[in-house]
Formats: structure tokens, C-alpha cells, sequence
């Protein structure tokens, strides 16, 4: 591609990264402590697709004007020649006088072909800017129950402590610190209190309920699911993908997920009721 449409690539990508930056739609691709560099990568791609056009313009009057000088020139030496010819000055070489005459109308005629001989880059790489307009108009879905249930749980590895709960009979916990808690403090911490937890719903092929957050590292590309199995006075009808905040208490009933052998803790429940979607679909708490 020549270099205007290099730039307009350029601005299209920057304005593209701006646009999912300054909404929310980033978060569906990386974590949202990332936004700042988005947005100092956008306004970078769009400031170096404007100093392209400058500098590719810059260019052209230079050369434009390098045009008219060789054309001034030339036509001083042509004068130059009618008055040596005419007797007003001194005899010339006639051989070097060819020569310089062969190589100005060299240089005319390239200059006067140059743009036309331009070779024009194939259309077909403007297809580049598709994706683009795809992330702009297109929001594609968070990852769901059918990435939760072919991933293995996130939870492999015992935390190094937990804080003390707030008090009262119920507390809201997110999933990752249920589910570490549940496994891994074997629910010490939650006897005897009532568990708010809101997740996605998931269910395996035996139709067994989880609910699911999906936890990033960095972006969607590494997310895994943290899985709480559900247990109790669970609805007769489930939709997969559908937000829940389910109340419960705290159970010793354990699984392994099948796919990576991890722990995958119960809850038992004692309400349920449909929630939106939060603002961000992955959960933050995680830290790898």
C-alpha cells in the first residue's frame, strides 16, 4: 500500500482502539486496568497517521519545487545556447553542447512520466480495514457457559490467606473468594452464614447447574473459569448464559472438574432469582 493509505489504516486502527478504549466495549477483550494504555496506543497509531499525511505532503511540494528549478535551469541554458549561436559569445563545443541538451530532455521526460508510471497497489488489501470496522460495529459476546465447561477451573493453587468477613447473618462474596474458601479454608470462615453470589450459569452434560465467572490474566485469550456447583433448591428451568445471584450456605460437597482436575466447590442453595449482566463480564479479583 502507498503511504496515504498506510495512513489510513493507521487512523482507522487508532480510532477503532479509542473507540472500544473509551466504552465498554474493551472490556470484552482485556482487563480493565488496561484501558489507559488502549487509549495512549490509539492516540499514538491516529497522531502517526496524521504526520504521515504531513510529511507525505511535505514531500511533494519539495519535489514539485526541485521541478521548477531543473525547468528554470534549462531554460537558461537554452538561452545561453541562442546566443552563442547567434555569434554573441564564445564558440561552443557543439559535441558537449548535445550532450547537456540529451541529458536535460532526460531529465524533463522523467519528471514528466514519473506520476503517471506509478505502480498501483492491488485493491484487494484494502480488506485489511474489515476487521476494523468489524470491532466498531460489531460487539461480539463475552466468553460463556460453552468456554467455561471445556476449560479447566482456575482454581489450582491455595491462596495465601483470607481477610476476615464482614459481619452479619449475610454477606455477599464474589465467586473466586467463595470458591477459595470453600476449598481451601474448608469453609471455616462460612459456617453458619448465608452466601450472596452472582455468576454466569453454566450446566455440563449430566445437567449439573454451576455458576461461573470467567477470570483474565491479561486479556480474553488467557481466561479461565472459576466454578461454584450448584446444589439445593435449584429452579426447575435453566437457561445457560442467563446472570444469577443465588443465595446460600456454605456445603462440603467437592468435585474435580474433568478437564484439568481442579476443585470445583458446592454451594447450597436457598434462593435464586435473574440479575443483568454486570458492566464488566470477567472478574477482576483474580490475580493469577
Amino acid at each position: 500500500m502507498n503511504r496515504q493509505a498506510q495512513a489510513a489504516v493507521l487512523f482507522l486502527t487508532g480510532g477503532a482502539i479509542l473507540h472500544a478504549a473509551l466504552t465498554d466495549l474493551y472490556l470484552r477483550y482485556v482487563k480493565a486496568g488496561l484501558q489507559p494504555l488502549l487509549v495512549a496506543a490509539g492516540v499514538v497509531l491516529i497522531a502517526t497517521a496524521v504526520a504521515t499525511v504531513w510529511y507525505e505532503r511535505q514531500a511533494v511540494r519539495m519535489s514539485d519545487g526541485d521541478g521548477r528549478e531543473v525547468a528554470r535551469a534549462s531554460a537558461g541554458d537554452g538561452s545561453q545556447a541562442a546566443l552563442t549561436s547567434s555569434g554573441n559569445g564564445p564558440e561552443p563545443d557543439h559535441q558537449h553542447q548535445h550532450e547537456v541538451a540529451a541529458e536535460t530532455a532526460a531529465e524533463a521526460h522523467d519528471r514528466d512520466h514519473a506520476h503517471p508510471h506509478v505502480h498501483h497497489e492491488p485493491r484487494i488489501s484494502w480488506l485489511l480495514v474489515l476487521p476494523l470496522l468489524a470491532l466498531i460495529l460489531v460487539a461480539p459476546p463475552a466468553l460463556g457457559s460453552y468456554s467455561a465447561m471445556r476449560t479447566g477451573t482456575a482454581l489450582q493453587k491455595q491462596p495465601w490467606g483470607f481477610e476476615d468477613l464482614p459481619a452479619g447473618e449475610t454477606v455477599r462474596l464474589n465467586l473466586v473468594d467463595y470458591a477459595g474458601r470453600a476449598a481451601y479454608d474448608h469453609g471455616r470462615s462460612l459456617d453458619h452464614r448465608h452466601i450472596k453470589i452472582a455468576g454466569l450459569l453454566a450446566l455440563d452434560r449430566d445437567g449439573t447447574p454451576y455458576l461461573v465467572r470467567m477470570a483474565l490474566s491479561c486479556c480474553a485469550a488467557d481466561a479461565q473459569p472459576v466454578k461454584i456447583g450448584l446444589t439445593g433448591r435449584i429452579p426447575p428451568v435453566l437457561r445457560p448464559d442467563s446472570w444469577l445471584e443465588v443465595t446460600g450456605t456454605y456445603t462440603a460437597k467437592q468435585t474435580k472438574d474433568p478437564v484439568n482436575d481442579g476443585i470445583i466447590p458446592f454451594l447450597d442453595v436457598t434462593e435464586v432469582k435473574p440479575v443483568k449482566a454486570p458492566r464488566d463480564p470477567y472478574d477482576e479479583s483474580w490475580n493469577g
